[in-house]
């Protein structure tokens, strides 16, 4: 009886070892998944202009990691290409705090009230609500680096591109504002 009692108890603190050992190898929350992302992986995605522009240059962008792309319920990760010449347009986000990095490249960043031209290298923080507006001002593509503290701008980004080798068709005005009210929680432009 006693040997009895004693398998029972081993199974027991067995099942238990291992139950543990699984929550620890498996911290992650069910949907997400670790990434490991070389330079031309992820979800690449190129912008459509908007009807009427004109001499617009229109970049590429890559999302690495968010709600879409590992899961994460938390922060999005994603690159993008500012071509020379170019600009990514004053705005704001509500709801999440942004982190730019430039790999490269001379741009002129206009952060709230302060302008400021910034070299390779340069790191620019945009706490929620504060107006940011980013100008190529060198000869060469920027290549940025950015995060955002929560999830929400990365489906403004897919509802106004499209993914490369697709025909780039430009969205019309009425297209643009609808999307733009739709994605509002997370990001507003200053206007035209």
């Amino acid at each position: 009886m006693r040997t009895g009692f004693t398998v029972v108890a081993i199974c027991a603190v067995l099942a238990g070892v291992a139950q543990s050992a699984s929550s620890v190898t498996s911290n992650e929350p069910r949907g997400v998944t670790p990434l490991i992302l070389e330079r031309n992986e992820g979800e690449t995605r190129v912008w459509r202009p908007i009807e009427g522009m004109t001499g617009a240059q229109l970049g590429s962008f890559t999302l690495k990691v968010g709600r879409h792309n590992g899961g994460s319920s938390h922060l999005v990760f994603l690159t993008e290409d500012v071509p020379a010449g170019a600009k990514i347009d004053r705005h704001r986000h509500p709801g999440a705090d942004e982190i730019i990095f430039l790999q490269n490249g001379h741009a002129r960043v206009n952060l709230g009230d302060r302008v400021r031209d910034v070299h390779a290298g340069a790191t620019v923080f945009a706490p929620a609500n504060t107006w940011i507006e980013v100008t190529n001002i060198g000869t060469e593509v920027i290549h940025g680096l950015f995060v955002f503290s929560a999830p929400g701008f990365e489906d403004f980004m897919r509802a106004e591109s499209l993914p490369p080798g697709q025909k780039i068709t430009p969205l019309s005005k009425a297209e643009d504002a609808k999307i733009m009210q739709e994605h509002a929680h997370a990001v507003i432009y200053a206007g035209p």
